[in-house]
């Protein structure tokens, strides 16, 4: 799954959240499955259960995106969009997703429309222009918009297509077809849990309690300090927010989150995050709560039971439900936002700073940014470490270390041939789950805030950032970048290679 390790960390096949002594936990990373990264931990008896609970959890998503898919030109529901004005028979999923639609457009007041396409079409062609749409392109699209789509009848399960506007079917069928594919994992035999995260929404079901880090949308790296940590069991969690996705103009970036009824971009609220007991509730809210008022997000929640949120704003401040604090009081006896790390009992690092002088500038921060690109087909995630070394090269610092199981760590040669990098890491096996706006597929950042393992700044001066890559008995890439780090902003970047697509180093000043 997106996996943050707040480093050292490791992720071991079972966790914290496991139930027993004796439970197994087993996880998958995918890239580029329904547009986006998608992570699966199951709780199972055995291996073998796990791996058919797998192939379900694979089959179930290709299944529905086969009828849902909006970029798909043969999926049922683009075969659909090509008829007009007569009913046609469609499938129970169809016919659910766009019952949906028609429900939370009026619970929203028209906050959620399946043709608010219209409206980001406008504001994407004139980014290409670098413009803002002028006042007639919007009132166009919003025409189109303020119109009936389609008529239902239950009776024989038709659907007619009624307007001429784009549809597309967005927003939360994400987590409608997430909630059927967890369904559909747990009917596996020896199955006991399942907390599937794609993209960033997360459900979590069964026999767990997941601990669940949310990401701060004004630095959402995968090793960042999350703006909350809270602990779901048998429930759903979806994000919404326009830092991820959206388009730039003249320098001021504008969310893909559009209100259909003004045409303008969500700009307000910048992260929406809902906990609900049903995917398809939270996915909808969260993208409703990016687009109305805190109060007017209040009033929708508190017409859906079981429902807690988070929103920030562009200024940064938090407006939580009052029981947004119960899931975060969970979290607290168990977890806190870095691990706990005696510094006494890790080798001393020759680079740690002895006193203020000669410090690393703490105003600066280094952004290591990579795409894992599909190779021949195959979307299963490769195993990546990263890490710092000083000028003698002397391990400081491991920031990333993403594998499955224990098996598999010696598949990560260079780090795992380093005895000091794995010292830094023993007995700190720590799985995290990342709930945020939906990411792109394969595409990551980690930064390296300048402190060693022990958390001490270390000297300015060079260092060798690595990254590697390997895929089980398969391509293996490795990349070592020597840099200096004095507080001289430098961007340096590795043209794709076998494993890994462009790799960037980015040594720049802190925003605040």
């Amino acid at each position: 799954m997106n996996k943050r390790f707040v480093v050292p960390a490791i992720v071991a096949l079972s966790g914290a959240s496991s139930t027993a002594a004796t439970d197994l936990f087993f996880n998958a990373n995918y890239e580029h499955i329904l547009g986006t990264s998608l992570g699966l931990k199951l709780g199972a008896s055995s291996r073998v259960a796990a791996d058919r609970a797998q192939l379900a959890v694979l089959s179930e998503i290709a299944r529905h995106s086969a009828i849902l898919s909006s970029w798909d030109p043969k999926s049922e529901f683009s075969q659909w969009v090509q008829s007009h004005g007569q009913p046609v028979p469609v499938s129970r999923e169809l016919f659910d997703v766009l019952g949906l639609f028609d429900q939370w457009r009026v619970r929203t007041h028209g906050a959620l429309d399946p043709s608010a396409q219209a409206v980001i079409t406008v504001w994407t062609s004139a980014a290409a222009r670098q413009r803002v749409p002028t006042a007639d392109e919007l009132a166009a699209a919003l025409r189109t918009v303020r119109q009936p789509h389609w008529l239902l009848n239950g009776a024989d399960m038709t659907a007619t297509h009624l307007s001429e506007a784009p549809l597309v079917l967005a927003s939360f069928t994400k987590s409608y077809i997430m909630d059927r594919v967890v369904a559909a994992a747990m009917r596996v035999p020896g199955i006991h849990s399942v907390v599937l995260n794609l993209g960033g929404d997360i459900v979590v079901r069964g026999a767990i309690s997941e601990p669940i880090d949310i990401a701060d949308p004004k630095d959402d790296a995968e090793n960042a300090r999350p703006i909350s940590q809270i602990v779901v069991r048998d429930g759903a969690v979806a994000t919404s927010g326009g830092y991820r996705r959206g388009v730039d103009i003249a320098g001021v970036h504008y969310s893909h989150i559009v209100d259909p009824r003004t045409g303008m971009p969500a700009g307000d609220v910048i992260s929406s995050t809902v906990v609900a007991p049903n995917p398809a509730d939270a996915g909808a809210l969260a993208t409703a709560f990016s687009i109305l008022t805190p109060a007017e997000s209040e009033r929708l929640a508190a017409t859906t039971p079981g429902v807690e949120y988070l929103l920030v704003d562009r200024n940064g401040r938090r407006t939580a439900s009052p029981g947004w604090n119960r899931l975060e009081a969970t979290a607290r006896p168990e977890r806190s936002a870095v691990p706990p790390i005696v510094a006494s009992a890790l080798p001393q690092t020759p680079t740690a700073a002895r006193g203020a002088a000669a410090q690393w500038d703490p105003t600066m921060e280094l952004s290591i940014n990579f795409e894992i690109p599909v190779l021949d087909g195959r979307a299963q995630r490769p195993f990546i470490a990263i890490w710092i070394e000083d000028s003698d090269k002397f391990p400081v610092r491991t920031l990333a270390l993403w594998y499955h199981e224990d098996r598999f760590l010696p598949e990560v040669k260079a780090w795992y041939r380093a005895d000091r990098l794995r010292s830094m890491s023993e007995n700190t096996s720590i799985v995290r789950s990342i709930g945020a706006a939906t990411r792109p597929p394969g595409k990551y950042t980690l930064k390296w805030d300048g402190k060693d393992q022990a958390g001490n700044f270390v000297k300015p001066g060079k260092y060798t950032v690595s990254i590697e890559s390997s895929r089980e008995h398969g391509t293996y890439q490795i990349d070592r970048q020597e840099m200096t780090f004095n507080g001289t902003p430098q961007v340096l970047e590795f043209k794709p290679g076998t494993e890994l697509g462009v790799v960037s180093f980015d040594y720049h000043k802190i925003v605040k």
